[in-house]
């Protein structure tokens, strides 16, 4: 299901405008309200705790060291997402010589496929689960990653391009393209069933 908000957007750019201005404690509280967030996200380009968490204690340490040059981000939840993102990239570059942000096939993207309803029961769901992991199993990293930033936490078109380093046009035809190669999996009355639990009414539309 998309998550909710960490704070509400006048709560979340009081807390980091107070940070902005020294507040340790503001500090503290964005670190707490997202230090989960953020290691689910990372979890999902690599198995490697370590460099999870120093990627994440990193990003904090720079965000405390110049917060004083920092903007106001429209969600401070994304402008972390799209700053761990980087941060993992560079750090495995450095490590293993292999991630590229501009090749599909060049960084890895894993999310578990589930959803929690009560439209479906017993083998029904838990065979729709299946049917649905083995799906998005084809898809490229960043086709998976951006069905999941879609529709798994409810991000715009914008908000999902912003994170992924991609213009708003090139966002579009990546999701149509990843909902397209999901029909060849899925029956679309199905994929309509998973995207509506998943998804507002009103995303429907994104797969016709």
């Amino acid at each position: 299901m998309p998550i909710k908000k960490v704070l509400d957007i006048d709560g979340d750019h009081k807390e980091w405008n107070s940070f902005k201005s020294g507040d340790w404690e503001a500090y503290g509280h964005i670190y707490d309200a997202h230090f989960k967030l953020l290691s689910n996200y990372g979890f999902k380009f690599t198995r490697d705790i370590e460099l999870i968490e120093d990627c994440i204690h990193d990003l904090f340490v720079n965000l405390w060291q110049k917060r004083a040059q920092l903007g106001n981000p429209p969600s401070v939840r994304n402008y972390l997402y799209k700053s761990l993102r980087n941060l993992i990239f560079r750090k495995l570059e450095r490590r293993q010589k292999f991630v590229n942000l501009n090749d599909d096939d060049e960084y890895a993207f894993h999310f578990e496929v589930s959803f929690d309803t009560s439209l479906i029961e017993g083998e029904a769901k838990k065979e729709l689960q299946v049917k649905l992991k083995t799906a998005v199993e084809t898809l490229s990293a960043r086709q998976q990653e951006i069905i999941y930033l879609r529709f798994y936490e409810g991000l715009s078109y914008e908000e999902a391009a912003e994170i992924m380093n991609l213009n708003v046009s090139s966002a579009y035809k990546l999701l149509y393209k990843a909902i397209g190669k999901l029909q060849e999996r899925v029956k679309l009355a199905e994929l309509i069933m998973i995207l509506f639990i998943l998804a507002p009414e009103q995303r429907l539309s994104e797969i016709n």
